[in-house]
Protein backbone atom coordinates (compact mmCIF):
# COMPACT_ATOMS: atom_id res chain seq x y z
CA UNK A 1 0.00 0.00 0.00
CA UNK A 2 1.40 3.55 -0.72
CA UNK A 3 2.15 6.37 1.61
CA UNK A 4 -0.96 7.83 0.88
CA UNK A 5 -2.87 5.48 0.69
CA UNK A 6 -1.78 4.49 4.13
CA UNK A 7 -2.14 8.18 5.43
CA UNK A 8 -6.30 7.97 4.20
CA UNK A 9 -6.47 4.52 6.25
CA UNK A 10 -4.84 6.39 9.56
CA UNK A 11 -6.83 9.77 9.32
CA UNK A 12 -10.38 7.54 8.65
CA UNK A 13 -9.31 5.29 11.96
CA UNK A 14 -8.23 9.42 13.83
CA UNK A 15 -12.27 9.78 13.29
CA UNK A 16 -13.61 6.26 14.40
CA UNK A 17 -14.21 5.75 10.95
CA UNK A 18 -11.92 2.30 9.70
CA UNK A 19 -14.16 0.60 8.10
CA UNK A 20 -15.31 3.49 5.79
CA UNK A 21 -11.53 4.17 4.68
CA UNK A 22 -10.98 0.43 3.64
CA UNK A 23 -13.81 0.59 1.46
CA UNK A 24 -13.15 3.82 0.22
CA UNK A 25 -9.94 2.72 -0.92
CA UNK A 26 -11.73 0.11 -3.03
CA UNK A 27 -10.68 -2.16 -5.25
CA UNK A 28 -8.92 0.47 -7.74
CA UNK A 29 -7.07 2.16 -4.97
CA UNK A 30 -5.72 -0.94 -3.75
CA UNK A 31 -4.91 -1.76 -7.84
CA UNK A 32 -3.12 1.72 -7.54
CA UNK A 33 -1.03 1.79 -4.54
CA UNK A 34 0.22 -2.02 -5.98
CA UNK A 35 1.22 -0.03 -9.50
CA UNK A 36 3.34 2.84 -6.92
CA UNK A 37 5.01 0.16 -5.63
CA UNK A 38 6.21 -1.63 -8.46
CA UNK A 39 6.72 1.61 -9.59
CA UNK A 40 9.41 2.86 -7.17
CA UNK A 41 10.96 -0.22 -6.12
CA UNK A 42 14.78 -0.38 -5.77
CA UNK A 43 17.09 -0.04 -8.22
CA UNK A 44 20.49 -2.22 -8.51
CA UNK A 45 22.10 0.67 -7.77
CA UNK A 46 20.60 1.53 -4.63
CA UNK A 47 21.94 -2.45 -3.41
CA UNK A 48 25.15 -1.52 -3.94
CA UNK A 49 25.48 1.96 -1.70
CA UNK A 50 24.57 4.43 -3.55
CA UNK A 51 21.68 6.89 -1.68
CA UNK A 52 19.02 5.45 -1.05
CA UNK A 53 15.30 6.85 -2.41
CA UNK A 54 14.72 8.50 1.20
CA UNK A 55 17.59 10.54 0.95
CA UNK A 56 17.78 11.46 -2.76
CA UNK A 57 15.23 14.38 -2.07
CA UNK A 58 17.80 16.34 -0.10
CA UNK A 59 16.01 16.15 2.81
CA UNK A 60 16.35 19.39 5.17
CA UNK A 61 15.91 17.62 8.40
CA UNK A 62 18.27 15.87 10.41
CA UNK A 63 20.61 13.38 9.34
CA UNK A 64 20.67 10.55 11.09
CA UNK A 65 23.08 7.30 10.84
CA UNK A 66 22.75 3.58 12.62
CA UNK A 67 25.78 2.08 12.73
CA UNK A 68 25.39 -1.92 11.85
CA UNK A 69 27.36 -4.95 12.44
CA UNK A 70 27.33 -8.35 12.54
CA UNK A 71 25.58 -9.57 15.61
CA UNK A 72 23.76 -6.66 16.77
CA UNK A 73 20.45 -6.73 18.36
CA UNK A 74 17.59 -6.48 16.36
CA UNK A 75 15.24 -3.95 18.87
CA UNK A 76 18.38 -1.86 19.57
CA UNK A 77 18.52 -0.27 15.94
CA UNK A 78 15.25 -0.61 14.98
CA UNK A 79 13.13 0.57 18.11
CA UNK A 80 15.09 4.00 17.85
CA UNK A 81 14.32 3.64 14.23
CA UNK A 82 10.45 3.85 14.86
CA UNK A 83 10.70 6.52 16.65
CA UNK A 84 13.05 8.95 15.30
CA UNK A 85 12.09 8.34 11.08
CA UNK A 86 8.90 10.30 12.42
CA UNK A 87 10.42 13.23 12.43
CA UNK A 88 9.66 15.71 10.10
CA UNK A 89 12.02 15.83 7.12
CA UNK A 90 14.75 13.34 9.16
CA UNK A 91 16.09 10.95 7.12
CA UNK A 92 16.92 8.15 8.69
CA UNK A 93 19.91 5.34 6.78
CA UNK A 94 21.39 2.17 8.06
CA UNK A 95 24.98 2.21 7.72
CA UNK A 96 28.11 -0.90 7.87
CA UNK A 97 31.36 -1.51 6.79
CA UNK A 98 29.38 -2.75 3.28
CA UNK A 99 26.17 -2.21 2.31
CA UNK A 100 23.73 -5.50 2.37
CA UNK A 101 22.26 -7.59 4.63
CA UNK A 102 23.64 -7.76 8.27
CA UNK A 103 22.84 -10.13 10.16
CA UNK A 104 21.21 -9.55 14.20
CA UNK A 105 22.72 -11.62 17.22
CA UNK A 106 20.61 -14.60 17.14
CA UNK A 107 21.53 -14.95 13.13
CA UNK A 108 17.37 -15.12 12.63
CA UNK A 109 16.93 -11.79 11.31
CA UNK A 110 19.24 -9.20 9.27
CA UNK A 111 18.91 -5.62 8.08
CA UNK A 112 19.68 -3.77 4.93
CA UNK A 113 22.68 -1.48 5.21
CA UNK A 114 22.05 1.15 2.18
CA UNK A 115 25.22 3.29 2.85
CA UNK A 116 28.67 2.09 3.52
CA UNK A 117 30.86 3.50 6.08
CA UNK A 118 33.29 5.44 3.47
CA UNK A 119 30.26 6.73 1.42
CA UNK A 120 29.21 9.11 4.93
CA UNK A 121 31.11 11.39 6.40
CA UNK A 122 28.73 14.07 7.97
CA UNK A 123 25.83 13.11 10.26
CA UNK A 124 23.31 14.95 12.62
CA UNK A 125 22.97 11.79 14.89
CA UNK A 126 25.22 8.87 14.86
CA UNK A 127 23.58 5.98 16.84
CA UNK A 128 25.62 2.44 18.23
CA UNK A 129 23.49 -0.34 18.70
CA UNK A 130 24.55 -2.86 21.23
CA UNK A 131 24.81 -6.59 20.00
CA UNK A 132 26.59 -9.97 21.74
CA UNK A 133 29.75 -10.00 23.69
CA UNK A 134 31.18 -11.30 20.72
CA UNK A 135 30.04 -8.99 18.49
CA UNK A 136 31.13 -6.00 20.20
CA UNK A 137 34.64 -7.52 20.81
CA UNK A 138 34.73 -7.67 17.03
CA UNK A 139 33.94 -4.40 16.67
CA UNK A 140 36.88 -3.17 19.51
CA UNK A 141 39.25 -4.96 17.20
CA UNK A 142 38.18 -3.45 13.66
CA UNK A 143 40.43 -0.57 13.61
CA UNK A 144 38.64 0.83 10.43
CA UNK A 145 35.22 0.74 12.32
CA UNK A 146 36.45 2.19 15.14
CA UNK A 147 38.67 5.00 13.74
CA UNK A 148 35.05 5.90 11.47
CA UNK A 149 33.33 6.01 14.91
CA UNK A 150 35.87 8.77 16.12
CA UNK A 151 36.20 10.35 12.73
CA UNK A 152 32.44 10.74 12.78
CA UNK A 153 31.61 11.65 16.41
CA UNK A 154 33.92 14.80 15.61
CA UNK A 155 31.67 16.23 13.49
CA UNK A 156 27.82 14.93 15.07
CA UNK A 157 25.51 17.02 16.65
CA UNK A 158 24.54 14.04 18.97
CA UNK A 159 26.44 10.90 19.47
CA UNK A 160 24.23 8.36 20.76
CA UNK A 161 24.26 4.26 21.65
CA UNK A 162 22.08 1.38 22.56
CA UNK A 163 22.61 -1.09 25.40
CA UNK A 164 26.52 -2.56 25.07
CA UNK A 165 27.18 0.30 22.56
CA UNK A 166 28.10 2.53 24.79
CA UNK A 167 30.92 0.07 25.90
CA UNK A 168 31.76 0.55 21.77
CA UNK A 169 32.03 4.52 22.49
CA UNK A 170 34.09 3.67 25.66
CA UNK A 171 36.64 1.79 23.95
CA UNK A 172 36.44 4.52 20.97
CA UNK A 173 37.82 6.74 23.92
CA UNK A 174 34.17 9.18 23.98
CA UNK A 175 33.27 8.34 27.34
CA UNK A 176 36.45 9.24 29.50
CA UNK A 177 35.01 11.36 32.15
CA UNK A 178 32.00 11.53 31.24
CA UNK A 179 28.04 10.15 32.78
CA UNK A 180 26.56 7.02 30.88
CA UNK A 181 24.72 3.79 31.30
CA UNK A 182 24.99 0.83 29.81
CA UNK A 183 23.35 -2.90 29.91
CA UNK A 184 22.71 -3.76 33.30
CA UNK A 185 25.60 -6.37 33.52
CA UNK A 186 28.22 -4.09 32.14
CA UNK A 187 28.50 -1.47 35.00
CA UNK A 188 31.65 -2.61 35.98
CA UNK A 189 33.22 -3.01 32.32
CA UNK A 190 31.58 0.49 31.14
CA UNK A 191 33.69 1.96 34.19
CA UNK A 192 36.84 0.06 32.97
CA UNK A 193 36.54 2.23 29.91
CA UNK A 194 35.99 5.82 31.85
CA UNK A 195 32.96 6.70 32.43
CA UNK A 196 30.81 6.91 35.41
CA UNK A 197 27.91 4.52 35.43
CA UNK A 198 24.44 6.16 35.89
CA UNK A 199 21.43 3.62 36.50
CA UNK A 200 19.18 4.68 34.05
CA UNK A 201 16.89 4.58 31.25
CA UNK A 202 19.05 6.78 29.33
CA UNK A 203 21.61 9.48 30.19
CA UNK A 204 22.58 12.76 28.72
CA UNK A 205 26.35 14.45 29.00
CA UNK A 206 27.30 16.91 26.23
CA UNK A 207 26.22 15.74 23.28
CA UNK A 208 26.15 12.09 24.32
CA UNK A 209 23.34 10.42 25.40
CA UNK A 210 23.58 6.51 25.87
CA UNK A 211 20.53 3.91 27.15
CA UNK A 212 20.73 1.23 28.95
CA UNK A 213 19.51 -2.48 27.74
CA UNK A 214 17.93 -2.92 24.33
CA UNK A 215 14.58 -1.74 24.93
CA UNK A 216 15.49 1.55 26.52
CA UNK A 217 16.87 2.79 22.99
CA UNK A 218 13.50 3.92 22.51
CA UNK A 219 12.83 5.73 25.43
CA UNK A 220 16.38 7.56 24.46
CA UNK A 221 14.48 8.15 20.82
CA UNK A 222 12.16 9.61 22.22
CA UNK A 223 14.52 11.99 24.22
CA UNK A 224 16.20 12.93 21.13
CA UNK A 225 13.62 13.63 19.26
CA UNK A 226 12.24 16.20 21.86
CA UNK A 227 16.07 17.93 21.09
CA UNK A 228 16.02 17.59 17.53
CA UNK A 229 12.38 18.90 17.46
CA UNK A 230 10.26 19.53 20.45
CA UNK A 231 8.71 18.38 23.70
CA UNK A 232 5.26 18.52 21.64
CA UNK A 233 6.85 16.57 18.31
CA UNK A 234 7.88 14.01 20.14
CA UNK A 235 5.15 13.56 22.20
CA UNK A 236 2.87 13.09 19.09
CA UNK A 237 5.46 10.23 17.80
CA UNK A 238 5.33 8.54 21.09
CA UNK A 239 0.95 8.60 20.52
CA UNK A 240 1.77 7.93 16.78
CA UNK A 241 3.26 4.43 17.46
CA UNK A 242 1.46 3.73 20.72
CA UNK A 243 4.65 3.50 22.96
CA UNK A 244 2.95 3.00 26.36
CA UNK A 245 4.19 -0.57 27.58
CA UNK A 246 2.44 -2.24 30.55
CA UNK A 247 4.76 -5.60 30.26
CA UNK A 248 3.30 -8.52 32.17
CA UNK A 249 5.88 -8.85 34.58
CA UNK A 250 7.13 -6.56 36.65
CA UNK A 251 11.09 -7.90 36.47
CA UNK A 252 12.73 -5.52 33.81
CA UNK A 253 15.66 -4.56 35.89
CA UNK A 254 18.06 -6.29 37.92
CA UNK A 255 16.69 -4.93 41.45
CA UNK A 256 13.42 -6.12 40.68
CA UNK A 257 15.25 -9.97 39.63
CA UNK A 258 16.23 -12.29 42.61
CA UNK A 259 19.70 -13.80 41.68
CA UNK A 260 18.50 -17.45 39.65
CA UNK A 261 16.44 -15.06 37.98
CA UNK A 262 19.59 -12.69 37.04
CA UNK A 263 21.17 -15.33 36.07
CA UNK A 264 18.60 -16.97 33.64
CA UNK A 265 18.16 -13.65 31.89
CA UNK A 266 22.01 -13.66 30.89
CA UNK A 267 22.01 -17.71 30.21
CA UNK A 268 18.93 -17.19 27.89
CA UNK A 269 20.35 -14.38 25.87
CA UNK A 270 23.58 -16.11 25.34
CA UNK A 271 22.16 -19.50 24.32
CA UNK A 272 20.00 -17.49 21.77
CA UNK A 273 23.42 -15.76 20.18
CA UNK A 274 25.14 -17.08 17.38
Amino acid sequence: MGSSSRRDVLRAAAVGGVGLGLAALGTSGIAQATTQAATQAGTPSEAQGERPPHEQGGARGPKIGILLYEGFSVLDPTGPAEVLSRLPNATVTMIAERPGLVRSDTGDVALFADRPIAAVRDLDVLLVPGGSEKAVLRVFDNARLMDWIRRTHERTKWTTSVCTGSMILGKAGLLKGLRATTYWAGKEYLESLGATYVKARYVRDGKIITSAGVSAGQDMALYLASQLADDRTAQAIQLGIEYDPHPPFDTGSPDKADPELRALALKLLADSQV
